[in-house]
Order: C-alpha cells, then structure tokens, then sequence
C-alpha cells in the first residue's frame, strides 16, 4: 500500500498524505488535486475505490466506419476521454466490410436507451445516401452530431476540416519548392470531403500555375480507395502521367504512394514528394517522416461532445457546419523538384 501512494503521489505531483485523503473521500483537497489524483489511479492502471467511481449520466453512442486508419481511433480517444470526463459512459460501434452497418448500429444503440448519437464518416458525408434516416432519428428524440461531411438536408450540427484548405496549404507547400506537375490521390468522388479537396486542389493549381481548371481535374485527380492499396494505385497513375509530387487524402493512401515510387526504383523525396492528410499517430516516424497535412483531431472531438452534450442538456445547437483549419506539417517526404529550383 505504501508503495502505491508513493507511486500515486509521484504520478499525480502531490503528497502521499494528500493521495490518501482523496482515497478516502475525506474532505479539504481542491478539486483540481483531486482531479489530478484521480487521473494518476487512472494512468497507473489502479482501479478507482468504489466509492470514487462516478456514476453514469447516461450512454453516449460513437459510430465510425473502421478502427484499420489510425486517425479514426485517435479522433475515438478525444471523444470517449471528453464524454468520460462528463460523466457519460462512450459506447464504440464500428462498421467492419460485411458487418453492421450504420443503420443497423444506429438501431441497437436506439434500443439500449443512449443519449445521443456521435457519427464520424457516417452516410451524411455520402452525396448519394438517402439522408431521411437522420430525419427518423431526429423524430425519435435521440440528439445527434455529425463529423466530417455535410449535407444541407440534414437539420443537425456538423464539425468538418477545412478540406478545401487543406488542398491549398499541400499545393502551395509542393509550388514553393518547384513543382509544377503534382497529382491528388483520394477516394470516391461522392463522398463530401473528397469534393471539397478537389475544389481546394483545381482552385489553387489554377491560381499559382495558371493552369486551366478543367485540364487539372481531368489529368490530375485520381480517385482510389482509401487503403495503403488504393494510394498505392492512384499514385502509379499519377506517375503515369508525369507527377513529380502527390496529394493524398489520408496518411494511409499517403504511405501506398510512397510504395509506388520505390517499386519504380525511384526516391521519395529526390524524384517524387509525397504529401499526406491526418497526420495519424506514429506517422512521424515513417521511412522517410511523412509531410502531411494535421487534421485538427482534438479541437473536433472536443467540439463534437460539447456540442452534443449541450443538446443533451436541452440547449440546441446550431443546425449549422463548425469549420477547423488543418496545418501543414513539413517533414522528409518533400523536397525540391527534381532539377528545379524552389520559389522563395
């Protein structure tokens, strides 16, 4: 026991006297000591003292489409560790290929009583999705967020990156250093986000090269799967076409483009840059770092609950769209294009 609270106490930044006061749920230790306690027990993998475990507010349903990208369990971690700190207990349910979808998800987490509803991914950002299913659960009661995509039908908060910036911050990064022939890797054209990059990447190409914006769509813009498979087959045809640099839209496509260079006997970033969107957890230390576009992840997940909770509460938000603006990350996998200078 005495070793516990020397390693609570050093944990926590606070005395073993005071660890043992909030053990014992005695009085005069500040909350935010109590806090800080409480989340050394946590860290340290101790359990919490029956009678220091909060009880539930009510279940809080998160639905992503896969946990395989690891920004989608990143954006979870932000999400579950708000609702927790809240008193609300995070209920996890993944779409895998083959397994529950959307609504059928939507369904169970309907009949076990949640509070609210968070989607990240979900059909919303889907342009061919038949939106009226968020119509029902809106005619059930059940509040709901919805992140990355929108749809103007759907009457609910959205919280969305500024993808269109996104595109921009990439373009003009790759101009700076001298490349004039840079290709976009993403998904399927229906889907909310991947429009929103495009209009980004043609807008800008168009603007800094003077390049006519419908040649850029067409010989530019790849669409694939978002998969380490799929980068890698946009990017091969991109090389086809005498890309010296490539825009993916996720870290994951990002990491199969580099794959395609080195299959060509070519370097990334000597003969072709690479540059990816999320910047997921332990991408910086790819072979080489990957230069990636950083998806706001904390500021959304928090924005997300927040939002949530205050409908929850009975206070509706804004049946309006909550932009964050991504930043660009410089690392190894840019350089100069090959026998070009770079602009200033």
């Amino acid at each position: 026991m005495t070793a516990r609270l020397a390693d609570i106490a050093a944990q926590a930044g606070v005395s073993e006297a005071t660890v043992s006061r909030v053990l014992n749920g005695k009085a005069g230790v500040a909350a935010a000591t109590r806090q800080s306690v409480l989340a050394a027990l946590d860290v340290l993998g101790y359990e919490r003292p029956v009678r220091l475990r909060r009880s539930s507010a009510g279940l809080v349903g998160l639905i992503t489409p896969e946990l395989e990208n690891p920004i989608f369990p990143a954006l979870a971690q932000v999400v579950v560790q708000a609702l927790t700190r809240q008193g609300f207990t995070p209920v996890l349910a993944t779409q895998t290929p083959g397994g529950s979808t959307e609504d059928e998800l939507t369904e169970m987490l309907v009949d076990r009583g949640v509070s609210g509803i968070i989607y990240v991914s979900g059909l919303h950002a889907d342009t061919t999705a038949d939106t009226r299913r968020y119509e029902r659960l809106r005619g059930q009661g059940v509040p709901f967020v919805l992140v990355d995509g929108f749809s103007p039908a759907v009457a609910a908060p959205f919280i969305s990156p500024d993808d269109r910036a996104a595109a921009r911050l990439a373009v003009t990064h790759l101009v700076s250093l001298g490349h004039t022939r840079i290709g976009l890797a993403l998904g399927p054209r229906r889907f909310v986000p991947v429009q929103r990059k495009i209009e980004g990447f043609v807008r800008t190409m168009a603007e800094l090269l003077t390049l006519p914006a419908e040649d850029v769509e067409r010989d530019l813009v790849q669409h694939s799967l978002y998969t380490l498979e799929g980068g890698q087959a946009a990017a091969s045809a991109l090389l086809d076409r005498g890309c010296t640099a490539v825009i993916c839209a996720s870290d994951m496509m990002a990491l199969g483009a580099i794959r395609a260079v080195r299959e060509r006997d070519m370097d990334v970033p000597k003969d072709v840059s690479v540059v990816g969107f999320d910047d997921s957890p332990l991408i910086a230390f790819t072979d080489p770092p990957l230069t990636t576009i950083r998806k706001p992840v904390h500021a959304m997940g928090q924005a997300a609950v927040h939002t949530l909770l205050e409908e929850v509460a009975g206070t509706p938000a804004p049946h309006s769209e909550f932009v964050f603006l991504p930043e660009l990350v410089v690392r190894g996998s840019t350089a100069s294009s090959p026998g070009v200078r770079p602009r200033p």
